[in-house]
């Protein structure tokens, strides 16, 4: 199967003859992600590709890096002897050699055009090779899940391209071109080193895969989540109690309007209770004709009245039962005092009419008269 990997080309410098001399590395170990429809399998979005580092490593893999062409852009087909001279620009111009975890390629580029083209930026560079596929799913020895190898990696070319495909903007579904399948990574054309690794989240029961990042992302969104949810919880709550609060506030006022509503009078009742007041005014007058009542309650005018009669001694330290009763004696004596029962209770009960003044006056008049017209009376008889 056919592949390309994206490297920069770096390190370069002129020859006297106006070559161009550089160094790329290409082709790394560790697992990459390619586009399931480009490596025979439509069916899944994504496979997660190893390379071994007993595969890139090995001698006929970097043996065939050795003078391997260097083309501009991928051809459509892989580059031979018999299309070379057609197509190469330069080559690798010594044997590759292990750089870490990648092949360090020397290069050198003889063609006057694209040398121009990499001194004005085409400074990308992808490696075109061939190797099989074997789809045995495994765990590499660092705990990282993969789908299937490559076995037998070997160059076919290196093609100067504007930006390769595994650069930051790479997506699946990009077009590759006629030339093989090229790792779907945002790797930046600098350093192509990325974790390919991806895990497993759970997402409201369902399982996502995705990378290192995107699990940290939904784990924030799922953290947010899950605070907003406790937050209006909580709001939930204080509104619920503060609708209590109110709601036992307004039972409260309705209970006092329910009250005020019981002490509103009739107008039968208020006839009642204003000849009950006068009544007790009365009597308090009764007992002492000058104690004060204006504004004062039953109870109050009962106080001063016993206080008027007998001083403030009578009804210190005194229940209201006490000072009732001596309230009702002192009535009593008022009453007979005043010439008996009947009497007070008339005066009371009728209110104030207008007595003669001089009564000793009026009979002296109505026997004198009596007596100057009694010779008249006596003749008629």
């Amino acid at each position: 199967m056919n592949f390309t990997d994206a490297v920069a080309v770096a390190g370069t410098r002129r020859t006297a003859d106006g070559y161009l001399v550089a160094e790329a590395r290409a082709v790394r170990t560790g697992i990459q992600l390619y586009a399931g429809r480009e490596v025979g399998k439509p069916d899944v979005p994504v496979i997660r590709v190893y390379r071994a580092a007993d595969q890139v490593f090995a001698q006929d893999s970097l043996q065939s890096f050795s003078h391997a062409p260097i083309t501009v852009d991928h051809p459509d087909e892989g580059v031979s002897a018999d299309n070379w001279k057609a197509l190469s620009v330069g080559e690798v111009s010594t044997a590759a050699k292990q750089d870490g975890q990648w092949v360090m390629l020397p290069l050198i580029l003889k063609d006057a055009a694209a040398i121009k083209s990499v001194m004005d930026g085409k400074r990308e560079l992808s490696a075109g090779y061939t190797c099989d596929l074997d789809f045995t799913p495994g765990v590499t020895a660092d705990g990282g899940a993969y789908d299937a190898q490559q076995r037998g990696i070997k160059i076919n070319h290196l093609a100067l391209v504007d930006r390769a495909r595994a650069g930051s903007k790479a997506r699946i579904g990009d077009d590759v071109g006629k030339w093989g399948a090229s790792p779907v990574t945002t790797q930046t054309a600098d350093e192509r080193t990325i974790q390919m690794d991806l895990r497993k989240v759970l997402v409201d029961g369902l399982t996502v895969e995705t990378t290192d990042a995107g699990a940290q992302a939904i784990s924030k969104l799922l953290g947010d989540l899950a605070s907003s949810a406790a937050k209006i919880t909580t709001l939930t709550a204080d509104h619920a109690t503060a609708i209590a609060a109110k709601d036992k506030d307004l039972a409260k006022k309705d209970a006092e309007i329910d009250g005020l509503k019981g002490k509103v009078f009739s107008d039968a009742d208020l006839d009642k209770r204003v000849a009950a007041r006068a009544d007790l005014i009365g009597k308090a007058k009764a007992i002492a004709k000058d104690v004060k009542t204006d504004g004062l309650s039953d109870a109050a005018i009962r106080k001063a009245a016993v206080a008027a009669k007998l001083g403030d001694a009578a009804i210190a330290d005194k229940t209201d039962a006490y000072i009732d009763a001596r309230f009702d004696i002192l009535v009593e004596d008022a009453v007979k005092g005043a010439g008996g029962a009947d009497q007070f209770r008339t005066v009371v009960a009728g209110g104030l009419k207008a007595v003669d003044t001089a009564p000793v006056a009026t009979a002296h008049k109505a026997m004198t008269d009596h007596l100057s017209g009694a010779w008249q009376n006596k003749k008629e008889a």
